[in-house]
């Protein structure tokens, strides 16, 4: 019987190569398999070891370009993969924990007794401002931020509300849909 693998849930940053970590390219350089969300750069794949097998794992927000209907098949492909024995990166935008879903995989291969790490990215709440030349944080100006969604859904409902949130600075991610409020 084949060992049990090892899941890394990584974080690509915002999509500048230059931005990956070193502990992700490493994990990447050394990945069998890679599920790939839809929001990573091909750049940062290019960067991935030749031999890995590549799925895209990506959900589109409308259900199109969708490889996997739910989070549930994500999770049961990082499982089914670590049980035969491969290293497996989970291949997440940004930070895989911020707005990720990476705690809800992280959860999942907990209660199937699979080894993973959390390799964090750089997120774009922060990357994008500063590219831009916008401090999230100024010791004159803004002593807080918040990093928010641009879309909560209500409990038992399919009604989607913008979550009160007091900061000196608001960064929203996720937010195309509700931009007009």
């Amino acid at each position: 019987m084949k060992s049990t693998g090892f899941v890394s849930i990584v974080g690509a940053g915002p999509g500048d190569p230059k931005l990956l970590t070193l502990k992700a390219l490493e994990a990447l350089q050394q990945a069998e398999v890679i599920l790939v969300d839809r929001l990573v750069s091909k750049y940062i794949l290019e960067r991935a070891a030749k031999k890995a097998k590549i799925v895209y794992a990506g959900k589109a927000p409308d259900g199109a370009r969708q490889s996997f209907k739910t989070q549930q098949n994500i999770n049961a492909k990082l499982i089914e993969y670590a049980k035969q024995g491969k290293r497996v990166v989970r291949l997440k935008g940004g930070d895989p924990i911020l707005f990720g879903r990476g705690a809800e995989e992280a959860q999942a291969l907990a209660k199937a007794k699979i080894l993973f790490e959390i390799i964090p990215g750089i997120s774009s709440a922060i990357a994008a401002p500063a590219y831009a030349g916008i401090p999230v944080t100024h010791r004159d100006h803004a002593s807080s931020f918040a990093v928010v969604t641009g879309h909560e859904r209500l409990k038992d409902s399919d009604s989607v509300v913008l979550p009160e949130v007091k900061a000196d600075t608001l960064v929203y991610l996720m937010a195309v849909k509700t931009l007009s409020r």
